[in-house]
């Protein structure tokens, strides 16, 4: 333990060992309850917050998704089909 860390210490009191160090507690949060009548309006005025993509985005996404789960799936079918061929040659 070198100098700036004794000091440190003694600054904080951690050097003393019958004495610890408590941190305040943070009062609870009272949450204010919330009929379902405002709920459902907070929950509209949020959404129309929310930034909605437009179509064209939605359908390039969903081609760049479906090429992804073909080529996925197809990457997948041969490595299966590769090493199920190759066991039933090593044990054959």
């Amino acid at each position: 333990m070198n100098r700036q860390t004794k000091r440190l210490m003694q600054k904080q009191g951690a050097d003393r060992p019958g004495q610890q160090q408590r941190k305040p507690q943070p009062a609870p949060v009272q949450r204010e309850k919330v009929g379902p009548r405002e709920y459902l309006g907070e929950v509209k005025a949020e959404m129309r917050k929310v930034a909605w993509p437009t179509r064209k985005e939605v359908i390039n996404s969903t081609i760049v998704v479906l090429i992804a789960v073909v080529v996925m799936g197809t990457l997948i079918f041969l490595f299966d089909l590769a090493s199920s061929n190759f066991v039933l040659w090593l044990f054959d």
